[in-house]
């Protein structure tokens, strides 16, 4: 009897590279993978159109999803996470020398308001740095996944007719979040970021989760043990991935890869499944999220994940 495929969405990289494979095979269903050159175009087709049965997503805009009535819920799965503190880059002749000269700026972020990466970037700016967000004037690039999602007053859209850096050059804005440019008038905010990041993980576990897992509502709710089976599938593949990293067998290492092995160094695994190894890290988010002017009424972490899941641990 042959097993059901479901539509699913995940990025090829080293922890998803054996599901990908067919290496490690979940035992209840096939992974049918939709390829996405760009992850986010995925993101926004499952938030405004249902599309996959499963897909990874980006965390806050989950939580910005399931505040306004999207039919999916994830399970503890974090397959992307890392540190923001230098994603924030400046226009070197904008006069600002420390964080709190962003205040009454023009500054950048990258597509949404409610990207994650800008989510915990302008945390860092106000509990690291204690910046006033609400002074900041924020220029977007793009539209939000979540259509029904209205931004906070200070949210303004960015003149489209060049790219975000180029607005960042030109001193148009102060600052930028998630933007890449080699000019030689930008560059970033908090040098050695990864560093600064890295004695963040050391002194107070602070380990910033961006991207997760989803599972069609319908879905699961039809099929009780599923998204457990997803779960393991997931957490197999990427114990795969760790093990290889350990033995020194991934022959060319992308970025990702050497900053799981530099958290290696301070955690026996790069990227804990569960809720409890994340829990303080998703309050957090939530707390994010609130102060911010993303959600307006706190949810627990555990309602964000599907029951049977919220015990695992991979």
């Amino acid at each position: 009897m042959s097993l059901p495929k479901y539509n699913s969405v995940t990025r090829t990289q080293g922890n998803n590279r054996a599901l990908k494979t067919g290496a490690v095979k979940p035992k209840s269903f096939e992974f049918d993978f939709t390829e996405f050159p760009v992850l986010v175009d995925a993101f926004r087709i499952m938030v405004r159109e249902n599309r996959f049965d499963i897909c990874e997503m980006a965390i806050t805009t989950y939580i910005t999803a399931k505040a306004h009535g999207k039919k999916f819920t994830a399970i503890p799965v974090f397959l992307v996470r890392g540190f923001h503190h230098g994603a924030i880059m400046v226009n070197t002749k904008a006069g600002i020398k420390t964080p709190k000269d962003l205040e009454g700026k023009r500054v950048g972020v990258n597509r949404g308001y409610t990207v994650t990466t800008g989510v915990w970037a302008r945390s860092v700016l106000q509990r690291e740095h204690g910046v006033d967000l609400s002074k900041v004037t924020w220029v977007l690039s793009g539209d939000e996944h979540v259509t029904e999602y209205k931004a906070p007053g200070n949210v303004v859209a960015m003149d489209k007719s060049k790219p975000m850096a180029e607005h960042l050059a030109s001193g148009d804005l102060a600052a930028a979040i998630g933007v890449e440019s080699d000019h030689p008038d930008i560059s970033p905010l908090l040098p050695n970021g990864t560093e600064i990041g890295l004695a963040a993980l050391r002194d107070h576990g602070y380990y910033p989760i961006n991207h997760l897992v989803v599972i069609k509502d319908e879905l699961w709710q039809a099929n009780p043990g599923l998204a457990t089976d997803v779960f393991n599938a997931f957490a197999e593949s990427k114990k795969k991935y760790v093990a290889a990293l350990k033995a020194g067998q991934i022959e060319k290492l992308d970025a990702a890869d050497k900053l799981h092995l530099k958290i290696m160094e301070v955690m026996p695994d790069p990227l804990p499944y569960g809720i409890e190894a994340s829990r303080a890290m998703i309050e957090e988010l939530i707390e994010n999220a609130i102060t911010q002017g993303i959600i307006t009424q706190k949810v627990s972490v555990d309602d964000l994940f599907i029951p049977e899941t919220r015990r695992l641990i991979g």
